[in-house]
């Protein structure tokens, strides 16, 4: 392993899991913490998708332009970007349980209250709330699994937290119409109500008693406010640039102003003597290249999340009810996939699962490039499907690894990481698409003449552009995730 800790370091961490584990229950049902954390999850995950289909009737109702209402989507993930990873190193402070059922509290607060919201300032606010009892809850549920199944089973465990993930973020937009079309837009977050008071109350008495390292270690209130500031300002930048123009003096202002912060915050924590983020993580392989590896297939993957709504509505000329039973294939793949190749990766290894799903993922956007005008839904859906397969073999069992990699008494941290990966994924992810998408598309009217987006074959152009970049970087990532095959550290846990 490339970390070296020194004396104090280790004297720190045996006398953390001492603790911790004098703290716990003599009897845990592992499962049924399984469960309760699969259920905060879930919602954390769908109320990032949920309110998708809801801006148009929020807009209408709340009398405000759909450009500002786009606010209750992004104040959500921004601020769950921001607070991921101070949220994890809380816990590694204070209990992973107690945080993460603190954030059941939150979360269900703040469903109340976007439930209330008669004004879209105050719904963003509220959501702002709900975002930070999210981020509770993403922070530890990988943590909580990960220490409870280190004696076996980790990896399957953390393949049906992973199949939650992708069943909450990919199911919020079918959930969602279907509350809005039968209960107004409110009820998606009243829904969270019940849920989340059964689940705090639950968690209450099921999750094991963590008491954390108080006494040892000062919160690092400095790098929390420079990350904050740097990850949102750079967020907002990359969200936003191609409105204002990659070239805009605004874009370049904002964004090199975020990777000024991000560079103090560095500088920062490399300093002082207790970091927010411990960057000595970076140096274990495992970790590191697992991270990258998720990142760039979530940049990947949420290309066919934006891109293919297009290919079917405009080129095919699908329904939206159509064009969503055939996304659904892609998760309800996953859903059957990701368990499975979870446990298998507690038989075998994590580096074959890895790689595999990677290379499937990359044929996948190849054979997407094969499609034509004249599709039929099941086709475009087995299409999908293999990118369920491709996911469902990655993550459970890279996920599992980048947990078995770093110290015990670090798990929140480096789950709190992991579930910003994957977040900061979508944004660059949806961003890409988007970007490429409008670029090609222009060119291709520029050259005509005509209306690009009423002329399918360019919508098709422009998508397969799209598809060949995801591939390259799905190949990518498959690269960062070989690298692992070279060196097998033992488990930092033990």
């Amino acid at each position: 392993m490339d970390i070296v800790w020194n004396e104090e370091t280790k004297v720190k961490e045996i006398a953390a899991v001492i603790v911790e584990d004098n703290a716990a229950p003599k009897r845990v049902n592992r499962w049924l913490v399984l469960a309760n954390v699969s259920v905060g999850t879930f919602m954390a995950t769908l109320d990032g998708s949920i309110a998708n289909v809801a801006l148009p009737t929020i807009a209408e109702e709340l009398q405000s332009p759909v450009h500002v209402v786009q606010w209750v989507l992004t104040s959500y993930l921004l601020t769950i970007c921001a607070l991921l990873p101070i949220m994890g190193k809380i816990s590694d402070l204070l209990g992973r349980s107690r945080i993460y059922n603190f954030g059941f509290l939150i979360f269900t607060a703040g469903s109340a209250l976007c439930g209330l919201s008669d004004t879209l300032a105050l719904l963003i606010a509220a959501r702002i709330v709900q975002a930070a009892g999210a981020a509770c809850l993403m922070s530890n549920s990988q943590a909580i699994v990960a220490e409870l199944f280190a004696g076996g089973g980790r990896g399957r465990a953390l393949g049906i937290v992973g199949t939650v993930v992708s069943l909450g973020s990919l199911t919020g937009p079918a959930i969602g119409g279907i509350l809005v079309g039968s209960l107004g837009w409110p009820s998606i977050f009243w829904i969270n109500v019940p849920i989340g008071i059964a689940g705090m109350i639950a968690g209450w008495f099921i999750l094991p008693r963590h008491s954390g390292k108080r006494a040892q270690e000062p919160f690092d209130f400095r790098g929390s406010v420079l990350f904050i500031v740097g990850i949102v300002a750079f967020l907002f930048t990359v969200s936003n640039g191609q409105d204002w123009g990659w070239s805009s003096p605004a874009t370049w202002v904002l964004g090199l102003g975020a990777l000024a912060v991000l560079g103090w915050f560095y500088l920062w924590e490399k300093k002082t003597r207790y970091p927010m983020l411990d960057f000595g993580l970076y140096r274990i392989r495992a970790f590191a290249f697992g991270n990258m590896a998720a990142l760039l297939s979530f940049v990947a993957l949420f290309c066919t999340n934006v891109m293919m709504p297009f290919y079917m509505q405009n080129v095919l000329h699908y329904s939206p009810e159509k064009t969503g039973y055939a996304m659904m294939l892609y998760p309800l793949t996953m859903a059957v996939i990701a368990p499975l190749s979870g446990w298998l990766s507690d038989k075998i290894g994590y580096i074959w699962l890895t790689t595999t799903g990677l290379a499937v993922n990359a044929a996948a956007f190849a054979l997407l490039n094969t499609l034509t005008t004249q599709e039929s839904v099941w086709t475009v859906g087995l299409h999908l499907a293999l990118f369920g397969l491709g996911a469902g073999l990655f993550q459970s069992p890279n996920n599992s690894s980048v947990m078995e990699a770093v110290p015990r008494s670090k798990l929140g941290t480096a789950g709190g990481l992991n579930a910003l990966v994957r977040n900061i994924g979508m944004v660059l992810g949806i961003a890409l698409s988007v970007s490429l998408y409008s670029t090609r598309l222009y060119q291709s009217g520029t050259i005509s003449g005509a209306d690009p987006a009423a002329d399918p074959q360019a919508v098709l152009s422009a998508l397969h552009w799209v598809f060949w970049t995801a591939m390259a970087i799905c190949l990518l990532a498959l690269f960062f995730s070989s690298l692992r095959i070279r060196s097998k550290e033992p488990s930092a846990q033990n």
